[in-house]
């Protein structure tokens, strides 16, 4: 009987596994022969990812037609999951039985979930701090080649134009609330607020794109599905974990197993499942990214340019800024330059007109005996490690303050598409 293909019926057409071009293809083959190891994931695993991007978040999902984008509207329902939030499900009476479900299943704490290695993983994000959110993007972008990921972002304005940068200080709002010392496994904690009002911006944006005249489901599946929600967990625990190492942050293959474990937990919360495919292993990790990088068809035209060509320029400094605060944008202006130009793949990054990489991959350079050096420290002291952790966060946490002018992370789940 002949062995099932790993593209299951109704798949999106951009999405081009297996069909790898010779060049990833020798790779495979090579590093098979020489080491035993096969770079891609297997024939399941590849059929479950490509099903996940036509898959969304249903529990969510019913919940914000019913009240979001139903009678009751984005306001007054907002009001109902902050008052949840605040004194607990039981206390909104007038709760639909969809906000219940949603709650119940928010709240339940999963069989698989290892609160120990959580923590760990936090840990891992407090000493990356500002540096895991630059990275990351770096990697984002790196992935806007492709129109099932850089449509829906344009459309709905995220990481688009002047929105580039409000967008990425939400974000990282949310990164810094999750990763504080037990916030992510506290009831009530601010990161675990956020991470439903992200749950459910992202279901609200999904339902407008896919019903835009330029989202093709045929071709690209599901907005946000839950495919390209699990990319963007492994961009944020695997992918940092080995880029940093160039930079001095000495990740142990402990510690990347738990970053790995503290983002499925993190995506549990904003509504990733992904049920019988979420990597248990880095190297799981590593062959879906490789598969999602043979994937690749190349087809985000504009929306894909105007995404990658916004990101970096939104750190410029303003023309008002002068002196000290002049500087200070400035210096992570370049820095952001130079984590794209480091960890965007060269022949994507020629695709572009970025600005130049080189200062900031200096900078980045020029910091990185002191950071292998607190790394071998905080080896030899909890102390140093605690400290570091702390100062780390604290710096995150200030820049974030800066750069947003005050401004507070709204999370709105009811913004009209752009266009």
């Amino acid at each position: 009987m002949p062995e099932p293909s790993p593209r299951p019926p109704g798949a999106p057409t951009a999405f081009r596994y297996p069909e790898c071009n010779g060049r990833r293809v020798g790779l495979r083959n090579l590093v098979k022969r020489l080491t035993g190891v096969d770079l891609f994931p297997t024939d399941a695993v590849a059929r479950a990812f490509i099903a996940g991007l036509t898959e969304g978040d249903p529990v969510a999902e019913r919940f914000v037609a019913e009240t979001y984008h139903g009678e009751l509207g984005a306001r007054k329902a907002r009001e109902l999951v902050e008052r949840a939030q605040r004194d607990s499900i039981d206390s909104v009476p007038e709760a639909p039985e969809s906000m219940r479900a949603l709650f119940a299943e928010f709240e339940q704490l999963p069989g698989w979930v290892d609160p120990e290695l959580v923590e760990e993983g936090a840990a891992v994000w407090r000493r990356w701090a500002y540096a895991l959110g630059a990275l990351g993007n770096a990697g984002t972008n790196d992935t806007y080649t492709e129109g099932w990921l850089a449509v829906p972002l344009s459309l709905s304005g995220g990481y688009a134009g002047q929105r580039a940068l409000h967008r990425y200080l939400e974000t990282s709002r949310w990164w810094i609330e999750v990763c504080r010392p037990g916030a992510v496994l506290t009831p009530g904690s601010l990161g675990r607020n956020i991470s439903m009002h992200v749950r459910i911006m992202h279901v609200s944006v999904r339902e407008r794109v896919k019903q835009h005249p330029e989202w093709d489901a045929e071709r690209w599946g599901l907005p946000i599905s839950q495919s390209a929600m699990l990319l963007t967990l492994l961009g944020g625990s695997v992918a940092p974990a080995l880029g940093l190492y160039l930079l001095g942050h000495l990740t142990s293959a402990r510690e990347v197993r738990a970053v790995l474990h503290f983002n499925r937990y993190c995506g549990h919360l904003v509504g990733v499942r992904c049920d019988g495919y979420f990597p248990e292993t880095v190297a799981d990790a590593w062959r879906i990214l490789f598969m999602a990088d043979a994937a690749r068809s190349y087809d985000s035209a504009d929306s894909g340019t105007e995404l990658v060509e916004s990101f970096v320029p939104a750190f410029a400094p303003a023309p008002a800024q002068r002196g000290l605060a002049r500087l200070r944008a400035e210096y992570h202006y370049r820095v952001q330059a130079g984590y794209l130009g480091l960890y965007m793949l060269p022949w994507n990054r020629r695709r572009y007109r970025l600005p130049s990489a080189v200062p900031g991959i200096l900078l980045l350079l020029l910091r990185s005996p002191l950071i292998l050096a607190l790394e071998l420290a905080r080896r030899a002291s909890g102390w140093v490690d605690r400290r570091w952790q702390q100062a780390n966060l604290s710096r995150w946490e200030n820049w974030l303050r800066w750069q947003s002018d005050g401004k507070a992370a709204a999370f709105e789940a009811a913004a009209p598409l752009r266009r």
